[in-house]
This record gives C-alpha cells, sequence and structure tokens, in this order.
C-alpha cells in the first residue's frame, strides 16, 4: 500500500525585475493506493502531476508531507529500499542507446541484487509478456518509439515489484504498443500489484482505472470511481466530466 499525507512541493521562480516569488507545484495532496489497485492520475498539463509522483518515487523530496509504503506488512521509510521496491516509470527516462533490451535488463537485474537464474527467467516472462522477442537483441539507439517504451518499461519491472508508478506509459505510442501496456497494466492488477497511473487519455483511464484523482493547479479537483465522477461531472463522457470539473479544457 502507497499512502500519502498532506504532501506540499514549493518551488521558486522569477519573475518581472528578477523579482523571487514562491509556489506550491503540489498543494496539500493526500491519496492511498492499495494493493490489487489502479489509480489514475489526470490532470492539465502544468497541474503538478509528475512532481507529485518524483516524491512519491522518492526521486524529489517534499517541502512537508509524509509518504508511508507498506508491502507484506513492512514498512518502508529508507529512500533506497523504497526504490528498490517500486517500478517507477518517468516520461522523461533515458536508456543507454548502445545496449540492447537484454543487455539493459541484465544490468537492471544486477543492480537489484538478483541472481542470474532469476534474472534470466524474468527476461524471458517480460519478453513474452511485452513483445520483446523481435527486438530484445537489437541495440536501443535503433529502436522505434514504442520499442524503446517497452524496453523502459522492461527495465521498471525485472524485478518483480508490487508497487508501479507510471508516468504517462503510452503517451505518442501506437494502438499496438499501447494496448500491450495497458493489458499489461490489467494484468498486474490481478495478480495484486498496487498502480498508481498518470495518464492525457480519458479513454485509458477508463477502462483501466479502479479510482481516479482529478488534480489541477497542484490540488485534488476531484476524486472517485468514474461513475462516482460521471455523476459529479453530470457527464457519460469522461473528457466533458474532466473539462466540468477542473473548469478548463486540457493543455
Amino acid at each position: 500500500m502507497l499512502e500519502a499525507n498532506n504532501l506540499i512541493k514549493t518551488f521558486v521562480r522569477n519573475e518581472k525585475h528578477n523579482v523571487k516569488t514562491s509556489f506550491n507545484a503540489v498543494d496539500d495532496i493526500s491519496l492511498k493506493v492499495n494493493l490489487g489497485e489502479i489509480v489514475g492520475i489526470i490532470g492539465p498539463n502544468g497541474a503538478g502531476k509528475t512532481t507529485l509522483l518524483r516524491m512519491l518515487g522518492c526521486l524529489m523530496k517534499p517541502t512537508s508531507g509524509s509518504i508511508d509504503i507498506t508491502l507484506d506488512g513492512k514498512k518502508f521509510k529508507n529512500e533506497t529500499e523504497i526504490k528498490k521496491t517500486i517500478g517507477y516509470l518517468s516520461g522523461n527516462t533515458k536508456l543507454y542507446g548502445r545496449l540492447s533490451t537484454r543487455e539493459l535488463l541484465t544490468m537492471a537485474g544486477n543492480l537489484y541484487g538478483m541472481s542470474e537464474a532469476d534474472v534470466n527467467s524474468r527476461i524471458s516472462m517480460i519478453s513474452g509478456l511485452l513483445n520483446l522477442d523481435s527486438f530484445i537483441d537489437n541495440r536501443i539507439e535503433k529502436l522505434s518509439t514504442g520499442q524503446t517504451q517497452r524496453a523502459s518499461i522492461s527495465r521498471c519491472i525485472i524485478h518483480n515489484p508490487k508497487l508501479y508508478i507510471f508516468d504517462e506509459p503510452t503517451l505518442g505510442l501506437d494502438i499496438i504498443s499501447s494496448n500491450s501496456i495497458v493489458e499489461f497494466m490489467l494484468k498486474e492488477k490481478k495478480e495484486g500489484k498496487a498502480v498508481l497511473y498518470s495518464t492525457h487519455y480519458m479513454e485509458e483511464a477508463e477502462k483501466l482505472c479502479d479510482r481516479i484523482i482529478m488534480i489541477d493547479k497542484g490540488k485534488i479537483a476531484a476524486q472517485g470511481t468514474v461513475e462516482e465522477l460521471k455523476e459529479l461531472g453530470k457527464s457519460n463522457d469522461l473528457r466533458e466530466v474532466f473539462s466540468n470539473l477542473i473548469g478548463r479544457g486540457e493543455d
């Protein structure tokens, strides 16, 4: 389980005449993600989604607030332990282009302290799961956008984490690649994993998510199941619900 309480992240920006002002990119957000559940994060560009996910993934320290991760009865507090426990996918992760996907996964498995047998077993399973077979031994720099994204996701799951934090994993991908990732997320949910999933695609959120948290200007604007949000936003179209509840269209 992932639980965050009253998270705030404050930044300082330069205004006109070199005047510095502070603002909260994330402003008092609390949330919970349980095992066997997919929770969606949606919001316009600049709403604070990526900053929130970076704090939850221990890539950025909150200005204030707390983050607790509990798995199999053990509460993780140490940042290094948390990073080893979760699978975190950032929207701008860079991979080593001269490595093949197989080499990347082997290196990642070694960093997680996995045995050679476990690494090879996981690579075989992941290759079938994400349809990597046709390019797993090709250099990453030669891969298509969709293939590179699947390689990046495979890196995040090599250690079989129970908690995923994914930031727009299907952005810019073709339908086949997107479907592979969506089906993978649904399978992991059935396996009892916890997933925090940021996306701009309303249809994807509706298909995947047990609950959705809508964020705007660093705050939670609305949250609930798809049906609860449709009732709240007075529409059966989630895209229209989003516009009604946020008060402005997607950027």
